[in-house]
């Protein structure tokens, strides 16, 4: 049976079909320039290795680039590329995860282009599966931006947005962004509080067609983010594939 991949802080983030017509997020704050470094860990705290976080404008649209190296080699590497022009729009999306805690994931499409390529293995040790051709990107289609649109949430407002999958032949999942609670975070023995977020994605329209492919809901995803006028990223909780373990990605402290 295939399983669905998509990528982390899509997180992945990850996979529903959505409402046709949904509204793109708004920009509230425009992104520019980032780097940040950042702790792999499994929930009970256990380092398990580190990463990168890269954001950098080109011209008019923003890159961000995303790479886990895991502590046996593994490796999930995001490129997510995006305009900001009132209203976020993906534009470009490549996506690796190689290693022995992954199935196996090259993905890549643009909306310039309006074509993708896509390598995926249902299951570790499994046959590559491989597929390409015309994908047109729907104005909402968020890859690798829950963050992003996290970030530009409005107090008390939800978003909603649609993501693709591959199996490898690409599927449009449908996700939506909430603020679930808020918990306090420790930053050099300072306590700050921290909005704690809800991505929930949902197979929604398409329940007899997907449910028969991936073979169970798609997991919840949460993110911490750090309130103030600018927030900032905090934590990320939750699986970087379908039927994969839970983990953290966290900012990285200084040894």
């Amino acid at each position: 049976m295939n399983r669905m991949r998509v990528g982390f802080l899509s997180l992945l983030l990850l996979t529903g079909a959505g409402a046709v017509g949904a509204t793109p997020v708004q920009v509230r704050l425009h992104e520019g320039t980032v780097r940040g470094f950042l702790a792999i860990r499994t929930p009970t705290g256990e380092r398990i290795g580190h990463g990168e976080l890269v954001q950098r404008p080109r011209g008019d649209e923003v890159e961000n680039h995303l790479v886990l190296r895991f502590d046996d080699g593994s490796l999930h590497d995001e490129v997510t590329t995006y305009s900001q022009r009132g209203a976020f729009r993906l534009e470009a999306y490549r996506l690796t995860q190689r290693g022995p805690l992954f199935p196996g994931t090259e993905v890549t499409f643009d909306r310039k282009s309006g074509r993708y390529q896509a390598k995926v293995r249902a299951r570790i040790g499994a046959a590559e599966e491989v597929a390409s051709g015309k994908f047109e990107m729907p104005p909402d289609l968020y890859n690798g931006m829950a963050l992003t649109l996290l970030k530009n949430l409005p107090t008390g407002q939800t978003a909603a947005g649609r993501l693709v999958a591959f199996t490898p032949r690409p599927r449009l999942l449908r996700m939506e962004l909430s603020r679930e609670g808020e918990d306090r975070v420790v930053f050099a023995g300072d306590p700050k509080p921290a909005g704690r977020y809800l991505v929930n994605l949902e197979i929604g329209g398409l329940t007899g067609v997907v449910a028969s492919v991936i073979g169970k809901s798609p997991p919840d995803l949460r993110y911490w983010l750090a309130t103030g006028d600018v927030p900032a990223f905090v934590r990320f909780e939750g699986s970087m594939f379908l039927n994969g373990p839970v983990w953290r990605v966290e900012m990285a402290g200084v040894d």
